[in-house]
């Protein structure tokens, strides 16, 4: 991944962080269906996932910081 943040990656990003159903499902409750899936799926296949660990710097699983 180039280092250059687009405004494309940071609108990827932001449907990841806050619209995709399984990605938020996901973080909040750390286990369960959608936490093993998006866990194998986020790397290598959903750009989604990819931009959201390119710009906000954390896997799309992990839960947010409060």
């Amino acid at each position: 991944m180039s280092g250059v943040i687009t405004e494309k990656d940071r609108q990827m990003a932001e449907f990841c962080g806050k619209k995709c159903p399984v990605c938020t499902k996901a973080r909040e409750k750390q286990r369960g269906l959608a936490y093993w899936f998006v866990r194998g799926i986020e790397g290598a296949f959903c750009p989604y996932c990819k931009a959201y660990e390119k710009v906000y710097g954390r896997k799309a699983h992990e839960p947010v910081k409060k």
